[in-house]
């Protein structure tokens, strides 16, 4: 899996959860995940999430660190799977740092705050996954935790590495592992 951080700040609106979108605008072709900062504001027709849609919940960020992956030959239950691996990960990282994290599904909250969004879904060629966390989270709609404002986490984009770095090994020893056992029969 190809990772990059991208170090321009890009508003989320949610029409970047597209197929190719990486590819198009970062040459990543394949299984990749990208992360970069800048504003979240997703209204509710750009909403993949109905239920969501169904509470007249838009999403709001001032600042968010976002989380765009995109992966091949998948089915959307797997990529759901996915998506949770990619909370568990954010989450041992926060919980190496000290910080205690409950999690709700694909929820993260830290002093019953919500610190992230995230969703999967399928395009017709591959499963896309966006997860966003506060960085600053003044202005939220809910009440919500952020990175720096409120976990003193400053080194973002050292963060964001980390956070992809391990989701890609993770991935990359998952298909290993299904290499070295032995088939059973009755």
């Amino acid at each position: 899996m190809k990772t990059k951080f991208i170090k321009n700040t890009i508003k989320y609106i949610g029409s970047q959860l597209a197929p190719h979108w990486i590819y198009k605008n970062f040459k990543l072709q394949g299984d990749s995940i990208v992360a970069f900062c800048g504003e979240c504001k997703v209204d509710l027709s750009e909403m993949v999430d109905i239920e969501d849609v169904i509470n007249n919940e838009p999403i709001y960020s001032k600042y968010m660190l976002s989380f765009i992956t995109e992966q091949f030959g998948v089915e959307l239950s797997e990529g759901v799977f996915r998506q949770r691996l990619l909370i568990c990960i954010i989450k041992e990282l926060l919980e190496a740092r000290g910080i205690f994290v409950k999690r709700c599904g694909d929820d993260l909250i830290i002093n019953d705050k919500k610190l992230s969004v995230s969703i999967a879904t399928k395009s017709p060629t591959s499963i896309l996954i966006h997860t966003g966390l506060n960085i600053d989270s003044k202005g939220a709609p809910v009440k919500a935790s952020g990175l720096t404002s409120e976990l003193g986490i400053t080194d973002i984009k050292e963060f964001a590495l980390e956070v992809m770095k391990r989701y890609a090994e993770e991935l990359d020893d998952i298909m290993l592992a299904t290499t070295k056992v032995r088939g059973v029969t009755e």
